[in-house]
């Protein structure tokens, strides 16, 4: 071999008769091997999957050929050129892994750029779809239509938790299903564990990246994967709350087809559609004229009832404030013990915070402000829809009554309120409300204010006392009326308080 082939920075094989008769050194160092010198040029290269090499010199003379190919035994990618001679081949390879690592990269961050730039947009696809759905069934039929028929997933499948009998129910699919989805419905029926059902179990999405290998999926829906190309799983369970509504179960060809973006993406779609699931049963009961009332008997699960009996105190409730973080406010007028008492209480009750005393009338009556965490019944309830009417925790026994939409599901709740089983229902009764007019409301506010309370409103208001900035002071307004600024703000007081307390259908406990 000339002396500047073997010097050259790649690797260089002179070939005559097929048989390698030289080597330079970066050619054996690039084989992995000690120099081929003497042997067939077909034995002196590991075997790659295409065979280009051996099949460049299989007639009378070699080809003149260039190639890139993949060789297992050493794990690396090869570039090779094939010089045909006189007398002699030159076959030129040179080591092109780091450049294949490089751009396989590259593509791969392309791929996961496009397909994010994708599920971004088919998000916001489903999300348009859901502001003008009105029923769960629309939600779930608009998010896996929308995922289903992507070209980024096989098939979605949505389900209905029943939450009573713990059970799942299919609601609908899209997509192909081949194999995979009848294994799926079959899993369901058998109640075995497949990440859909995981999912709504722990309230928290499940991610398989690997269906046909995965232990924890059940055989029968491994093969069936494997037999449709099915790779990998995402199962997003949609949640408001404390209530799981149902499930979606996203199926698709790649293992790399749920990245973090796309499932944090997901997971925001999955409590978008949770919510707007809890607001479709809202607007239910806002825009009925029938409403289904339900008398509930609540056991220790209640933190309030726990509350009661170690305070040995009667509790009503007088209104709720969500929580800005998680939970439930409620405010209770306490009677039969010292509310200092039952302040004290909360600290040793599990799901209560945050107790203070709103007011104190005597040793055994007054009002306190109780905060309750997230998974406790009375959350529960106003989370799954219902509007809380009454409830009452008296030394261990409690009562709710609430007001539910005509076809919302009162084994549902039940379930969802109670311990251990349902919660006991002990009265129901189905009745027909009238709209209240505005004239309606505002005589019905002339009726609990006195002529003097009315006249001071009304004089303040006109007066454009509450503007920001205000048009005229307090005092301003009481000389129009005849009056000290002392006795103005009383009757603004007592005026607005019973305002408030039409708005908010409280009665009115001070009569004045």
């Amino acid at each position: 071999m000339d002396h500047r082939l073997e010097e050259a920075p790649i690797g260089v094989i002179t070939v005559r008769d097929g048989t390698v008769r030289a080597c330079n050194e970066p050619a054996a160092e690039v084989l992995a091997a000690d120099p081929p010198d003497g042997e067939p040029i077909a034995d002196a290269f590991p075997r790659s999957v295409e065979r280009s090499l051996p099949r460049a010199f299989d007639g009378p003379s070699a080809s003149d050929v260039s190639f890139e190919e993949y060789y297992p035994s050493i794990d690396r990618w090869l570039s090779v050129s094939v010089v045909p001679g006189d007398d002699a081949a030159t076959v030129y390879v040179r080591d092109v892994t780091a450049e294949k690592d490089r751009e396989r990269t590259v593509e791969r961050l392309r791929a996961e750029v496009e397909r994010a730039e994708m599920l971004d947009a088919l998000i916001a696809d489903v999300l348009e779809g859901l502001v003008g759905a009105t029923s769960q069934e629309a939600i779930a039929e608009t998010i896996r239509n929308r995922l289903g028929t992507s070209d980024q997933y096989r098939f979605a499948w949505t389900g209905e938790y029943v939450v009573d009998t713990d059970d799942l129910v299919v609601s609908g699919v899209a997509g192909e299903r081949g194999e995979t989805f009848p294994a799926v419905r079959d899993a369901i029926e058998a109640g075995d564990a497949i990440p859909e059902r995981r999912a709504v179990e722990e309230r928290r999405p499940e991610l398989v990246r690997s269906l046909s290998e995965d232990a924890s999926v059940p055989e029968a829906l491994r093969a069936a994967g494997f037999a449709d190309g099915v790779q990998s799983v995402f199962a997003l369970p949609l949640v408001y709350g404390a209530s799981v509504y149902g499930v979606v179960g996203v199926y698709a060809g790649t293992e790399a087809a749920f990245s973090d973006h796309v499932q944090s993406s997901f997971e925001t779609l999955g409590e978008l559609a949770g919510y707007a699931v809890n607001a479709t049963q809202n607007r239910k009961l806002l825009a009925s004229d029938t409403i289904t009332e339900v008398t509930f008997e609540l056991d220790a699960s209640s933190p309030l009832v726990r509350l009661s009996e170690r305070c040995d105190a009667a509790l009503a409730l007088d209104g709720t404030v969500t929580a800005d973080d998680a939970g439930l406010t409620c405010f209770l007028t306490v009677s039969g013990a010292d509310p200092e008492a039952v302040v004290e209480a909360v600290e040793g009750v599990e799901a209560a915070r945050d107790g203070r005393i709103v007011r104190r009338t005597d040793a055994e009556h007054g009002r306190v402000q109780v905060t309750l965490g997230e998974a406790v019944p009375l959350v529960s309830a106003v989370d799954r829809g219902a509007t809380v009417r009454t409830a009452t925790f008296d030394a261990g026994d409690g009562r709710l009554v609430v007001e539910l939409s005509p076809d919302a599901s009162v084994r549902r709740l039940a379930g969802v309120l109670g311990g251990d089983g349902p919660a006991p229902v002990l009265a129901r009764r189905d009745s027909t409300r009238s709209p209240t007019t505005t004239r309606e409301f505002r005589n019905e506010l002339d009726e609990r204010l006195t002529d003097r309370q009315a006249t001071a409103l009304r004089t303040a208001y006109l007066a454009d006392y509450f503007t920001s900035p205000r048009g005229s002071t307090a005092e301003e307004v009481a000389a129009s009326l005849g009056i000290t600024g002392s006795t103005l703000l009383h009757h603004l007081r007592a005026s607005q308080r019973k305002l408030l307390a039409a708005f908010y259908d409280e009665r009115d406990e001070s009569g004045s």
